[in-house]
C-alpha cells in the first residue's frame, strides 16, 4: 500500500534528520544488503546440521548393549533435534534470501467465490462434461 502524500513528507524529514545527526551511520544503514544477513543463517543452519548429525552418530557410536543405553539415546535424539531445527532455520533464511517472503507478503489475497463462479481447473471441465451429457450433447 502506497504512503500517503503526508507520510511520504514525514518519512522524508525524518531520514533528512537522521543524515545531518549522523551520516556515517545512515550511509552504513543504506548500504547494507539484508540477504548477507540470511546467507549467514544458512551458513550457521548448514554448521548445525552437520554438528547434528555428529551428534547423531556419536550416540550411536556410544551404544554399548552391556552399558546403559539413556544416554546414548539422549545423544541421538539431540543430534536429530539438532539437525531438525537448523534444516528450517536454514529452509526458512534461504526463502528470505530469495525473496520468497516479500513475494507472498504482496500478492492481494484471492476474492472469495460465490456459489455461482466458475471454478478453475479439473472441476471445471468435468462439471462441463456432466452438463453436455445431461442435454445429449455428448459427441
Amino acid at each position: 500500500m502506497p504512503l500517503s502524500e503526508h507520510e511520504q513528507r514525514m518519512l522524508d524529514q525524518i531520514e533528512r534528520a537522521l543524515y545531518a545527526e549522523d551520516p556515517k551511520f545512515a550511509n552504513t544503514v543504506r548500504q547494507t544488503n539484508p540477504s548477507v544477513h540470511y546467507k549467514r543463517w544458512i551458513i550457521r543452519a548448514g554448521a548445525g546440521f552437520v554438528a547434528g548429525i555428529v551428534l547423531l552418530l556419536l550416540g550411536l557410536l556410544l551404544s554399548n548393549p552391556d552399558t546403559s543405553m539413556v544416554l546414548p539415546v539422549a545423544i541421538s535424539v539431540l543430534g536429530f533435534v539438532l539437525m531438525l531445527a537448523s534444516f528450517l532455520m536454514g529452509a526458512n533464511a534461504w526463502r528470505k534470501a530469495s525473496g520468497g517472503g516479500a513475494e507472498m507478503a504482496a500478492e492481494e489475497p484471492e476474492p472469495k467465490r460465490r456459489k455461482g463462479d466458475k471454478r478453475p481447473g479439473m472441476m471445471n471441465r468435468f462439471e462441463e462434461r456432466w452438463r453436455r451429457r445431461q442435454e445429449g450433447d455428448d459427441q
